[in-house]
């Protein structure tokens, strides 16, 4: 987070930058201000509850600053999800942990790239996040599938400056059913969906195969891609913008973002870790962050 943020600042010296997390190692003239809420033995490999208890204090203190009107985004870093259980925040992921601290009745995951492998950009909307695959197919609803396209398309708008987003629809099933050969979710909650969509005014299209939807994007026929389970949108999502992806939190009062990836303890204190998905959260912040500022949420 350091490296990316220090690179930022250099892009961008105008933008008022604060950090939340270890302070240890930090020089005495770095370059914006660093609130301290690392575990007491300062170390990144610290993954018992009082490091929990850092993750978890220096979210809630990102929170605190966008509620109060005094920070236009927040950035956060990858946690240690046992960390964070073990300090009490039992939540599959920030996703659910954010939308617990701010009292808003939905978010969305938004998973984004301006400049994916294959030329141009490249949303995907996660309309189910951190589950067993097996309970997808109960809680896919048409109810959620509006609310989460809902969500998106306003985004897009508000957001993006996208004047009439066209979203597509990916498919639940192998060739979204085969016309009911499949399984019958297509038919029964995803084109019911989509239906009432369109009449609330959205320009949304399918359910598409998982195998052909993803081109509609790159082909420019979609500005996004609504997945009905996460590992369908987030195999080709890292494949074709690992190091590049940003994941937007949708639905709350302030814009959040962070990397597309995981802690990579592995890396932890080796000087080899990969800082440009931070930069891209950090850049797609300080984009859309303002606007969405204006506009009220995402």
């Amino acid at each position: 987070m350091g490296k990316a943020a220090l690179r930022f600042r250099e892009e961008r010296p105008d933008v008022e930058l604060v950090g939340f997390g270890a302070r240890a190692g930090l020089p005495e003239d770095f370059p914006f201000p660093v609130e301290d809420t690392s575990p007491p033995t300062g170390d990144p490999m610290d993954t018992d509850l009082s490091a929990g208890h850092a993750s978890l204090e220096a979210i809630r203190r990102g929170v605190e600053l966008c509620l109060q009107g005094e920070a236009d985004a927040l950035v956060t870093g990858p946690v240690h999800k046992p960390s964070l259980h073990a300090a009490g925040a039992r939540f599959p992921g920030q996703t659910e942990l954010l939308q617990a601290l701010t009292g808003v009745p939905r978010t969305g995951m938004l998973m984004a790239t301006e400049t994916c492998r294959l030329g141009g950009p490249l949303r995907i909307l996660l309309a189910t996040t951190h589950l067993a695959l097996r309970d997808v197919p109960a809680l896919l609803t048409s109810g959620l599938l509006v609310d989460q396209v809902l969500l998106l398309d306003r985004s897009l708008k508000e957001g993006w400056g996208l004047a009439t987003p066209r979203l597509a629809l990916c498919g639940l099933n192998p060739h979204a059913s085969d016309g009911g050969l499949f399984g019958d979710e297509e038919a029964r909650i995803l084109a019911p969906a989509v239906e009432r969509l369109r009449g609330l005014g959205v320009a949304v299209e399918g359910p598409f195969p998982a195998d052909t939807v993803f081109l509609r994007q790159l082909e420019g026929k979609a500005d996004a891609v609504v997945v009905p389970y996460h590992d369908v949108g987030m195999a080709v999502f890292k494949t074709l913008s690992f190091g590049e992806g940003v994941n937007v939190t949708l639905g709350l009062p302030f814009l959040r973002t962070s990397p597309d990836h995981g802690t990579a303890f592995d890396l932890a204190g080796r000087g080899k870790a990969d800082a440009s998905s931070t930069l891209s959260a950090l850049r797609l912040a300080m984009r859309i962050g303002t606007r969405h500022r204006k506009a009220g949420n995402i």
